[in-house]
């Protein structure tokens, strides 16, 4: 696995830098009596707000799979999921669906994408049905008219 600001750079080249899409990945280190473990975090934020928030916001779904959090996560999975979308040829993006994509990720990449023009905004808002791909594309269509 390539090393996180490797992929972070790969994605930042293809997200539109007009809008404030952070995406980060950081790692925390838990001390305790009996040891200590690293708990991983991924979260993606638009301004200031937090739209994506891993682990926090999929704790019942990690104890639905029957993972020991924070001993076993999905940091993984995910890392590859964004290399798998970062490989998507761009003629495919648009129309690629993600199997492996538990945590609806990748909505909010297509949203922030500059390789998904603006012709193809309202039908992403459309499809997804997420208030959170909808405000991506909001600030996308207010700074293009700045």
């Amino acid at each position: 696995m390539k090393r996180w600001s490797k992929l972070q750079k790969q994605l930042y080249a293809v997200l539109d830098n007009k809008i404030d899409f952070q995406i980060h990945c950081s790692v925390y280190r838990m001390d305790s009596n009996r040891g200590n473990t690293n708990i991983p975090r991924y979260w993606i934020t638009l301004g200031k707000e937090i739209l994506f928030d891993y682990p926090k916001q999929f704790l019942s779904l990690l104890e639905s799979q029957g993972n020991v959090y924070p001993y076993e996560t999905d940091v993984s999975s995910i890392s590859c999921l964004l290399r798998e979308y970062l490989e998507t040829p761009q003629e495919k993006l648009f129309c690629s669906v993600f199997l492996q994509d538990q945590w609806g990720l990748i909505p909010l990449l297509k949203a922030a994408d500059r390789r998904i023009g603006r012709m193809h905004w309202d039908e992403l808002c459309a499809i997804c049905k997420d208030e959170r791909v909808d405000r991506i594309i909001a600030a996308r269509k207010a700074k293009r008219m700045t």
